[in-house]
């Protein structure tokens, strides 16, 4: 996913404290792989060093709390570290330069669920079995905010169409389908199956293998503004799921099971995500929307409103087992206790305690996305110079 720039976002000090602990309260803390986190947070390094040296600092979750020289150090020293180091000398930077800082707070459950990029067959025109558009986005289409906090404003449009009159609502879903946008030539590629489709602008990005033997990969560039809903949430509540049955292979096996009821269901859900297409040097895999590639298992999607882009976030999820992705050091029954980097963003992720795990590429990865929806804890790591003595159990 894409945004004009990088931007730190407000902290709400109403909503949840941080409490600090130590690194030893970190459930399997010394068994993690520090150096795959440290190579994720080194791809985030270079838009906050940017930000912090170009542009002025906003309060944030991380400078309101600590000081911006404290983040401007641990930036710059990362700046300075090979990108091969060490799993003892990626846990000795993180212990050096952060402080671990646990989310207190009794908004919601902590939740992580997980998404990933999928990979589906299609062709750049339509013929036989490939008719259904994937679009590019509209050139009147306007960002009313940032696309990295259109997850924070519930209700409210995010984007619009700019006309002579000022901005007016985009045409919806449903209206999108039957040909609001037809004779625009906005459409990049057909796909078989309209499900596909949906599921693919839920992920944000999809590798597509054509029908001449070539791929191309897209990422997320705007949507209508529409406000996001949960065919998930709507199914449990009309008591076509329960909770525990809904998965996104649950979810797609019902909508491809009856295609007009299909879609008058994905219809229930206005919103409606445009792509563009990456070039071969921006290819090597779906993006963030801090514009870098994200790492399954240890890229997350946040709440901006909450979590600054990059912030690395330790996440404990003792009943998330079957599913792990990456390397592996602790030992299965310990569950997921990972550091995972701030990257991403999307509609549904909201609250100090919500993450979306990256899982990669592909049908594996989808699956292991679709079945992960467990109780988690967040700790943030928040920075403090190396020399600072931070008292355990103080509040930020």
């Amino acid at each position: 996913m894409s945004t004009p720039g990088p931007d730190l976002a407000p902290l709400s000090r109403k909503a949840f404290t941080l409490k600090e602990i130590g690194f030893e309260d970190l459930k399997a803390w010394d068994a993690d792989d520090h150096a795959a986190a440290f190579n994720t947070f080194l791809k985030s390094v270079k838009q906050l060093h940017t930000l912090l040296t170009q542009r002025p600092s906003n309060e944030t979750a991380l400078t309101r709390t600590q000081s911006k020289q404290a983040l401007l150090t641990a930036v710059n020293a990362t700046l300075e570290i090979a990108p091969d180091i060490e799993r003892p000398q990626a846990k000795a930077f993180f212990e050096r330069y952060f402080r671990p800082h646990r989310v207190m707070q009794d908004i919601s459950p902590g939740l992580v669920t997980g998404y990933f990029e999928p990979e589906l067959r299609g062709s750049c025109r339509q013929h036989g079995s490939f008719q259904i558009p994937v679009h590019k986005r509209p050139v009147d289409l306007v960002n009313l905010v940032e696309d990295s906090k259109r997850g924070t404003t519930q209700n409210h449009l995010t984007h619009a169409r700019k006309t002579r009159n000022g901005h007016e609502p985009f045409p919806t879903r449903q209206q999108i389908e039957c040909g609001a946008l037809s004779g625009q030539n906005l459409e990049i590629v057909y796909l078989e199956d309209p499900v596909d489709k949906f599921f693919m602008q839920i992920q944000g990005s999809g590798l597509i293998e054509l029908d001449d033997g070539t791929t191309l990969r897209l990422t997320y560039d705007g949507k209508n503004g529409h406000s996001y809903t949960s065919l998930g949430r709507h199914l449990i509540q009309s008591g076509q799921f329960t909770n525990e049955t809904m998965t996104l292979e649950t979810l797609g096996q019902w909508l491809r099971s009856d295609n007009k009821r299909a879609q008058e269901t994905m219809w229930k859900n206005k919103s409606y995500v445009f792509f563009r297409q990456l070039s071969p040097d921006e290819s090597a895999g779906p993006l963030g929307v801090d514009n870098t590639t994200l790492v399954p298992g240890r890229s997350m999607a946040v709440d901006t409103s909450f979590h600054t882009l990059g912030t690395p976030i330790y996440v404990e999820a003792p009943k998330l087992i079957a599913f792990s992705v990456g390397p592996v050091q602790a030992a299965p029954k310990s569950g997921f206790n990972r550091l995972m980097i701030a990257q991403d963003v999307g509609s549904a992720i909201t609250g100090p305690e919500r993450g979306d795990i990256f899982y990669g590429t592909g049908e594996t990865a989808g699956k292991r996305a679709g079945e992960t929806k467990h109780h988690a804890t967040f700790t943030v790591l928040l920075p403090a110079l190396p020399n600072e003595t931070n008292e355990k159990g103080g509040q930020a």
